[in-house]
């Protein structure tokens, strides 16, 4: 494993020298940004396929931007692979006191309680318990590090019963807030209303982003198969009624469930 990784520096090394890549030369610690986010969506898809391949290669193009940008970040003085890799080792020995040092934990509970309490010494720069929490997270996993960090002070619903009641309550508000016809608060109700659902499906055990994904792949071949319908029929979109298109709906609903 050493041989391989020393290696794959040696390549980057070389695409950054003078005789190297010209892309490759030209970037810096804060051009590869937006290749970085898109490759870890290209990796979250992969797991999401249980693609073994795919995940094998995009776990090597994560590693490849490590590296990229630990050795752009030695070429400018500022910190070096080894700094990278001593700092996350340190964090791992520091953060698990129950295996590497004589702390006792019973569950996964206390471990992430522990966690918290570990990280919080550490970043005495954060004022707020709800600080730390990446400003350009999706929104989806954004609410959840809020609802987590929330919890695990204490502040959270006793039971799911409860979650229920509040998303039933925030829906009345949207509800009336859309009679109200008052753009702004019809947007404030929504993002309660998200908000809520979100907090249900986290006490539920249920991954909300998983969940709409699998509902964007349902509705994408629902969709299809009314077009694939109205191709055989020669009809187009805009020649067909709502009525045949909810018939040609209802037969998808029936074909993928």
């Amino acid at each position: 494993m050493e041989k391989e990784f020393n290696k794959l520096v040696k390549i980057i090394e070389k695409l950054r020298a003078p005789d190297g890549c010209p892309w490759d030369r030209e970037q810096t610690l804060y051009s590869l940004r937006d290749q970085l986010i898109e490759e870890t969506f290209e990796l979250v898809e992969a797991i999401d396929n249980k693609d073994i391949e795919n995940i094998k290669e995009e776990l090597g193009d994560l590693l490849l931007h490590v590296i990229m940008h630990s050795v752009i970040a030695a070429e400018d003085n500022l910190f070096t692979l080894t700094d990278v890799m001593k700092t996350i080792s340190e964090k791992l020995i520091r953060r698990h006191p129950h295996v590497f040092g004589g702390e006792k934990t019973d569950s996964v509970d206390d471990v992430l309680v522990n966690w918290e309490k570990i990280k919080s010494k550490e970043k005495k720069d954060r004022k707020y318990i709800l600080d730390g929490i990446p400003k350009g997270l999706p929104s989806i996993q954004k609410a959840y590090k809020l609802q987590e960090k929330a919890r695990k002070v204490g502040f959270d619903w006793e039971s799911g019963e409860d979650c229920l009641r509040k998303v039933e309550e925030e829906f009345t508000e949207f509800k009336q807030a859309i009679k109200l016809k008052d753009v702004n608060e019809i947007e404030e109700e929504m993002g309660d209303l998200l908000f809520s659902i979100l907090n249900l499906s986290r006490f539920l055990n249920i991954n909300a982003d998983s969940a709409l994904q699998k509902t964007n792949e349902k509705f994408k071949s629902r969709f299809r198969f009314i077009e694939d319908e109205l191709a055989k029929n020669g009809i187009s979109f805009e020649e067909a009624s709502i009525e045949l298109l909810e018939r040609y709906w209802q037969k998808a609903k029936n074909t993928f469930k």
